[in-house]
């Protein structure tokens, strides 16, 4: 998906429901960055009983799912100025149907045509509309969508109990988590067994729920198995008991040798009927697992990376949860400073996504500028059990620091220094007067 909008766009291009009420006929999310769009729909659909939220960019869709459930999204194919092939709009499509299979997606094209329409159902979409809409076919294809909804969540009663929480996304628009994206959309609708690797907080229970939820065994039960935290008898009752769906062994190098021993022997005997998900937070070659054991475990493994490598994931993170929690304790949407998104990807985040999440909360609480600082980040942490965390350097810290090292062999001779660095003198003199040096 594309990359979130800066914060300081979301308030004006961001509109949650206004709450679901007895008789409303459901909660439509519409995705089109054209606010006249947005408006139209809010006033109309509104008019006939909806409940509308809008989103201008592809990215703030997963905001409006953290707050509320949603029924249909109604997804304008293009939202770059001249764009009309539809690309962002499949990329976005893709997205919605990998976190939930069972998402009811109408595309809506202007320019596109109906050739990339027909595309996109293909693609996962439920059906598709033409811009501009006529109202009598829009509400018509709504009503059916709504329908839809309800067939694929198992009744007419399942729209109000579907969950809405950031708890349930897996977010990040780095290489890193494409990889574990596309390992899980490969891995997911086999019976292959899966090791998930990550530190604590980096999404390990996430990505178990994911695989579930896209694998043929959705339907059936999703067990987990919290390894050390059970006796011995209780686990080895949890592995003998498993029956179909996808039972998880949470920190699976908890196992003890009786109970390796003891599982392998159900897996022989095939009286596990489950699909396997194994997860540790410790690396590979810390794993006292029996070999033969392993080898049933990792058909595929899924490593998750920590969010101090993935910068980038860190900031978008960071206003992904600015967002969602604004709206939750009813606080103004505000910017986040240059400082501010500068500290958020440099921090190595004591309890990873799951620290991130909930300094996040505490500045949405707390701050009362127009933005928010550095020093509010530092406050969130500092008010917690998160707080004093490993900084990594930024790239101006980690300048400064070179450009010092430098002048001091260089017994604060500029011509050495400047060759030693690569740099003409003139160079270094502004690097100098920059850092005060």
């Amino acid at each position: 998906m594309s990359k979130p909008l800066s914060s300081a766009d979301t308030e004006k291009n961001l509109h949650a429901p206004e709450g679901l009420s007895d008789g409303v006929r459901g909660h439509v999310l519409v995705v089109d960055d054209d606010a006249d769009v947005q408006q139209a729909a809010r006033l109309f659909l509104g008019r006939h009983g909806f409940t509308v939220s809008t989103a201008a960019q592809p990215a703030q869709i997963w905001t409006v799912l953290a707050g509320a459930p949603v029924d249909v999204i109604l997804l304008d194919l293009n939202f770059s100025r001249g764009a009309v092939s539809g690309a962002e709009g499949f990329a976005c499509l893709a997205e919605i149907m990998a976190h939930d299979p069972h998402a009811v997606v109408i595309v809506v094209t202007g320019h596109s045509g109906i050739n990339i329409a027909v595309q996109a159902m293909r693609a996962g979409a439920a059906d598709f509309i033409m811009k501009p809409w006529n109202n009598a076919r829009l509400l018509a294809t709504l009503d059916a969508a709504l329908a839809l909804r309800r067939r694929r969540v198992g009744g007419a009663g399942a729209l109000a109990d579907l969950p809405g929480s950031d708890d349930d996304i897996l977010l990040g628009e780095s290489a890193a988590m494409e990889r574990v994206r596309e390992l899980i959309r490969r891995a997911a609708p086999t019976q292959a067994s899966v090791l998930i690797y990550g530190e604590a907080g980096t999404g390990k229970s996430l990505v178990a729920r994911t695989l579930h939820r896209q694998s043929t065994r959705a339907a059936e039960p999703f067990a987990c198995l919290d390894l050390p935290a059970l006796p011995e008898a209780a686990a080895l009752e949890g592995l003998a008991g498993a029956r179909g769906g996808t039972l998880v062994l949470d920190e699976v190098f908890a196992l003890s040798p009786v109970l390796q021993s003891r599982l392998l022997t159900l897996l022989d005997a095939g009286q596990v009927q489950a699909r396997l998900v194994a997860t540790t937070r410790r690396p590979r070659s810390e794993l006292k697992l029996r070999k033969e054991l392993l080898l049933r475990l990792n058909t595929v493994e899924i490593a998750l990376p920590p969010l101090h490598t993935r910068e980038d994931d860190a900031r978008g993170l960071a206003e992904h949860f600015l967002r969602a929690f604004a709206s939750r304790h009813g606080r103004p949407q505000k910017p986040l400073s240059p400082e501010a998104l500068d500290a958020i990807a440099h921090i190595r985040w004591p309890g990873e996504v799951r620290g991130l999440r909930q300094a996040m909360e505490r500045c949405v609480i707390f701050s009362d500028g127009d933005r928010y600082e550095a020093a509010d980040i530092d406050a969130a942490l500092a008010s917690s059990d998160l707080s004093a965390p490993e900084r990594s350097p930024s790239l101006a810290e980690t300048e400064r620091t070179l450009v010092a090292a430098a002048l001091k062999r260089a017994s604060f001779n500029v011509s050495h220094a400047a060759k030693a660095l690569g740099l003409t003198r003139a160079a270094l003199y502004r690097r100098m007067a920059k850092y005060g040096l």
